[in-house]
């Protein structure tokens, strides 16, 4: 195996509930991640409960796709 050329520092801060900023690099501003439409209902959450944001399975199928 090869010498390490990179590794990723993320911050990830609790806001509420599914709620959760994603500080990544070389973005400005942090990711809001939570939940919307069937995920929120999977888990469990009221609507309106909390603020609907894209998922982390949004970004990941995104960034693939990309």
């Amino acid at each position: 195996m090869g010498d390490v050329v990179y590794v990723s520092q993320v911050r990830i801060e609790r806001e509420a509930g599914p709620v959760r900023r994603a500080y990544l690099p070389a973005e400005a501003e942090p990711v809001l991640y939570g939940t919307h439409g069937p995920v929120a209902e999977h888990y469990g959450t009221a609507p309106g409960e909390f603020p609907e944001h894209a998922t982390t399975l949004d970004h990941v199928v995104g960034a693939a796709a990309g």
